[in-house]
């Protein structure tokens, strides 16, 4: 019984080892092929490293395009859009699950349907909203347009649920204001939740490509992902600098990584937290 117990264990890691290569596979060719020769990406059979390493690559892409205007741009209004959905999201998830007021049912409920809306129903009436406001091609309309998300305010109203709603009683009898309650109770203890909803905000509005592209026509508002389009098409990479576009490509996904290293501990204990409160 102690040997199958084992096999198993052996053959759940050899298959978790197996997707997790699986996974690597593409960022290592990627990272791989931008430092090989147009010629060594076509051949076969492929490479898995090239004869020599063409480190020069990355600096005559980066020098190509103004990538460090894009990054700095996608840094910027992801970060503020984050910060900003984790202020909105907050506020409305704890006027859900701790407030008191008419139609509550209505309103949230209403929220769970407008998050089975498609982004892409919403672009028109939003770029009407924009232009009325006049903050079309404007970092602020790249930023407010996005300050609010209903998948932000569903994760972090589900988080509030967990939380014993006595407690919260108990700060509002001791004095404490809404506000006091939200950042001095709710958020300490559902930290993770909020780790988790800032990374999954900043990735997708770092790698945001259609919305921007539709508000924005100033080149210098640009974000990495239209910024490596037009590196792709105007570089005429479609056959001809293909080690040119792995190395920007890998270049602009590294502050992914980065942040992702850096946080991986955060998300694996929000889902194991996640996981505990729905077994309990």
């Amino acid at each position: 019984m102690h040997h199958l117990r084992r096999l198993g264990v052996l053959a759940r890691h050899a298959t978790l080892a197996a997707a997790a290569i699986l996974m690597a596979f593409p960022f290592y060719w990627m990272a791989s092929s931008a430092l090989k020769t147009n010629d060594e990406i076509w051949q076969f059979p492929p490479t898995l490293w090239p004869q020599t390493a063409l480190w020069s690559n990355f600096a005559e892409a980066w020098a190509a395009a103004p990538f460090t205007r894009y990054l700095l741009n996608s840094v910027f209004v992801a970060g503020a859009i984050g910060v900003l959905q984790i202020v909105n999201s907050g506020m409305m998830a704890y006027a859900l699950t701790h407030m008191k007021f008419r139609l509550k049912g209505l309103f949230t409920s209403a929220i769970l349907v407008g998050y089975m809306v498609p982004a892409t129903a919403t672009y028109l009436p939003s770029y009407v909203v924009l232009g009325k406001l006049q903050l079309l091609n404007s970092y602020g309309g790249l930023i407010l347009s996005n300050c609010v998300s209903v998948f932000s305010i569903f994760l972090i109203r589900q988080a509030f649920l967990q939380v014993s709603h006595e407690l919260v009683e108990a700060g509002k009898i001791d004095g404490a204001s809404h506000f006091r309650v939200l950042w001095t109770i709710l958020l300490p203890l559902t930290r993770s939740s909020f780790a988790v909803l800032a990374l999954i905000t900043f990735i997708e509005q770092y790698n945001n490509y259609f919305w921007p592209m539709l508000i924005t026509k100033d080149p210098n508002l640009q974000l990495v992902s239209a910024g490596l389009r037009g590196f792709f098409v105007e570089g005429g990479a479609y056959g001809l600098k293909w080690p040119l576009i792995m190395a920007a490509s890998a270049m602009t996904i590294a502050p992914l990584i980065i942040l992702f290293v850096f946080t991986q501990k955060t998300i694996i204990r929000s889902v194991n937290l996640s996981a505990g409160a729905s077994k309990g």
